[in-house]
């Protein structure tokens, strides 16, 4: 589909634990009305440049999380949400939807209190504390595969979980590396050969890594680093990844059921998480995770006349 004129584009900026989510207000075309996972579709297959105009330099940048305010049809929903980044498209974000709160917040639409939210993959219901913090409870997450051995040219055999937390993760435990900030050139080059062996291997639903080390600071449990689908590391904890380690834990026995659980990420910055039993047989849990985000911006973008980025840098 031909891309048309684009009139301004309302956008509020927050950061969760230190990784930025752009939730769309307003300026995005209508998307049909029907389930937020067939909205998502009509986004995708003809309105995407909508997604590289938000997201994209000059207007953006890799790191960006998006999030569009949709329609829902769910009962008791504030709204749906449709997660997207410079890769494509996202089922869940926990990072985003704790962002996506905060904005809530921000422009008077919730105070204090229970609310559910609509995404592709679920009904995620939250808690919005006096005090800013955001307990969601995610959608169903249960580990697919344990002890996964995949052979990665040039680095050799890495075995870990496959898991799903809301997104797909390959969760990797004994990887040698330094989970610390000044190396996350190496963390990304490696996480990113790690996802092509493993998709190469039989498993192309992976679009996430993320690998655990010990915490650094007292009274967490876990230090991450978490590569995103579009080649770049998650600065919070990650919230679906968090669900999937969770899930990971619960079936190993190594969690109980509502004990709760400090995720470290690689800024320092922290989630707390928990869950509960859906169906032991399975595997299936619903995990809640603690953080906060904070407003950044807001802002107009706005498309001039004979930009040749006006729809970004693709």
């Amino acid at each position: 589909m031909e891309p048309t004129a684009a009139t301004a584009i309302h956008v509020i900026d927050s950061h969760t634990a230190g990784e930025p989510t752009r939730t769309v207000i307003s300026g995005f075309p209508e998307l049909g009305g029907g389930s937020v996972a067939s909205q998502l579709e009509i986004l995708r297959d003809e309105h995407d440049h909508y997604r590289t105009a938000v997201l994209n330099e000059p207007r953006g940048n890799d790191v960006l999380v998006g999030a569009l305010l949709c329609p829902t049809l769910e009962p008791g929903c504030l709204t749906g949400v449709i997660f997207f980044n410079n890769a494509g498209y996202l089922g869940m974000c926990g990072h985003g939807l704790i962002g996506v709160v905060a904005t809530l917040r921000y422009l008077g639409r919730l105070h204090p209190g229970a609310g559910r939210i609509d995404t592709p993959v679920g009904v995620v219901d939250f808690v919005l504390s006096p005090t800013g913090d955001v307990e969601l409870t995610n959608v169903e997450s249960r580990r697919a595969a344990k002890d996964v051995v995949v052979d990665v040219p040039g680095h050799g055999l890495v075995c870990g979980d496959v898991a799903w937390g809301g997104n797909w993760f390959f969760l990797v435990k004994d990887h040698g590396e330094s989970l610390v900030l000044s190396n996350v050139g190496r963390l990304t080059a490696l996480t990113m050969m790690i996802r092509e062996a493993l998709n190469a291997q039989g498993h192309p639903e992976v679009d996430h890594v993320e690998f655990f080390g010990p915490p650094q600071q007292p009274g967490h449990h876990s230090r991450n680093f978490v590569l995103c689908p579009g080649g770049v590391y998650d600065r919070s904890p990650c919230g679906t990844g968090t669900s999937a380690k969770l899930a990971c834990l619960a079936a190993d026995d190594a969690l109980e059921e509502g004990v709760v659980w400090h995720q470290e990420g690689i800024l320092g910055t922290h989630f707390s998480g928990s869950f509960r039993w859906i169906d032991r047989e399975r595997g299936a849990v619903r995990p809640k995770i603690v953080g906060r985000a904070f407003v950044t911006a807001e802002a107009r973008l706005l498309r001039e006349e004979g930009d040749p980025f006006a729809w970004g840098i693709c």
